[in-house]
């Protein structure tokens, strides 16, 4: 099994695998360093050629620094600053360097192929003095491809803006607020586009409503759409709605396990739903829709 025939990431030059890794869960103690060298190089093993990662999570840059420096050539390198490095103010052009130098270090790299501000305000971006930053980095060859990583507001903003060539945003069965306007205008800027929380965090294996999982907007809302589909073909099914969605080039997935790497990789494999399921999956979520916003 491979994964699939890479697309091309907006205009950037890129090409990335439909099926991405979000790497939050190596940043914690969970998994040993043998366990997280085993995992991330069997990713690129698998043809998942896209790592997704942020400042903020925890040890997850140094890691793929240490267990992947040597196949730098073989994956695309995406991480989120603007935040959270000591004697520095969050959100400023100085951390906007910083933060980029850091990573480099971190991931023992002299160049990072994707750079988001991650949920950064609006009034921030506005100002500008990040992205002159940012753009600073693209112009000294550290930085490939500029990006906004968020929700609502601030991510209309960044699409319109024409400062960036990638965004990172919410996707799923529960969060389609994109589909309809951002996306469709992210493919005619020729904007890249990485879908996070392509499964809804698996908010459907909770009987009840969960507390602390991070699931619990998406519960509510797919209780409210009412569903009518096989509970066991929901992964699956919610995979693929989100990375066949049109615009969306890759969609990030996070797992401290190959082997659910490799599941998630043979569903998507199934290719897109057909497109009546598709059409009513939409449906209910319009149907249903009180307001839901992306949740950040």
């Amino acid at each position: 099994m491979n994964g699939g025939s890479l697309r091309e990431f907006g205009a950037t030059g890129l090409q990335v695998s439909a099926l991405g890794f979000g790497a939050g869960h190596i940043g914690g103690n969970e998994l040993t360093e043998s366990e997280v060298g085993t995992l991330l190089n069997g990713l690129l093993d698998l043809g998942i050629n896209l790592i997704d990662t942020a400042r903020g999570y925890g040890l997850s840059e140094e890691r793929i620094g240490r267990h992947l420096h040597q196949r730098r050539h073989e994956f695309v390198l995406s991480t989120k600053i603007g935040y959270g490095i000591e004697g520095y103010d969050d959100w400023t052009s100085p951390i906007i360097t910083a933060g980029i130098d850091a990573a480099l270090r971190q991931m023992q790299t002299d160049y990072l192929d994707i750079v988001h501000f991650h949920s950064c305000p609006l009034e921030t971006l506005r100002a500008g003095d990040v992205i002159e930053a940012l753009d600073r980095a693209v112009q000294a060859g550290k930085v490939l491809v500029t990006a906004y990583s968020g929700d609502n507001a601030p991510l209309e903003w960044a699409v319109q803006a024409g400062h960036f060539g990638a965004i990172e945003c919410s996707v799923n069965l529960a969060d389609q607020r994109v589909i309809g306007q951002i996306l469709p205008q992210a493919q005619h800027q020729q904007l890249g586009v990485i879908a996070k929380r392509p499964v809804a965090n698996v908010a459907w294996r909770f009987q009840q409503r969960p507390v602390g999982d991070y699931a619990e907007v998406y519960w509510e809302r797919l209780q409210a759409m009412q569903l009518d589909l096989d509970p066991e073909h929901l992964l699956g099914i919610a995979l693929r709605f989100t990375a066949y969605t049109p615009g969306v080039h890759s969609c990030i997935v996070g797992s401290r396990k190959l082997e659910h790497m490799q599941h998630n990789l043979a569903l998507l494999n199934q290719g897109p739903l057909e497109p009546q399921l598709y059409q009513y999956l939409a449906s209910q979520f319009q149907a249903h829709d009180r307001g839901w916003v992306g949740q950040i």
